[in-house]
């Protein structure tokens, strides 16, 4: 399989602010079952394929907003390099139900007990619980409960801005069927 070509852009901006903990935060916005924008931060877990991947509780809103419309934005921006990336196109849901190629098992094991412990946590977004409901669980958690879920975003526009030079460079890379168009923009 040959990589998207914004792909080794993005992988030498990972690479570049390695050093930065916060670099594997980005921006995920979804549309609400209202219509309107959600936003949230969420953290990269990595790639499946050419899709971008991060976990979720499948209690959360964010998947009834995907449910019924999996249309996506995430906004990435990068200190050291001075770069952005804006990803667009349709997030997929991997949850109990769903594990194609063993993702969701997988990605369970990268993450550490602490990441894990949340995933049994109460329902996100209820009123809060006692302090005893976000006690640690015992036992066994090699597999992942339920609520575990990993959301796949599956670019097909993704816009790369450069802000260090004057001019700066912007790139817009767009999908169509199977393959990828460039197309260097003003800034």
């Amino acid at each position: 399989m040959t990589l998207a070509p914004w792909r080794p852009a993005l992988a030498r901006a990972l690479h570049r602010n390695r050093a930065r903990a916060y670099c594997r935060y980005l921006q995920l916005a979804t549309i609400s079952t209202e219509g309107k924008p959600s936003n949230r931060t969420v953290v990269f877990r990595g790639f499946v394929k050419e899709a971008l991947q991060v976990v979720t509780d499948s209690r959360s809103e964010k998947v009834q907003q995907i449910q019924a419309c999996p249309w996506a934005e995430a906004c990435w921006y990068f200190t050291v390099t001075r770069e952005q990336f804006r990803l667009s196109g349709k997030l997929s849901l991997i949850d109990s139900n769903k594990d194609p190629d063993t993702v969701r098992l997988s990605t369970w094991k990268t993450l550490s007990d602490k990441a894990r412990q949340q995933f049994y946590w109460p329902h996100p977004g209820q009123p809060r619980l006692d302090e005893t409901a976000f006690e640690p669980v015992t036992g066994s958690t090699e597999y992942p409960p339920d609520s575990f879920s990993v959301l796949l975003l599956n670019a097909e526009r993704v816009e790369h801005l450069l802000l260090r030079g004057n001019p700066q460079n912007r790139y817009i890379y767009q999908k169509s069927d199977d393959d990828w168009s460039i197309e260097k923009v003003n800034p």
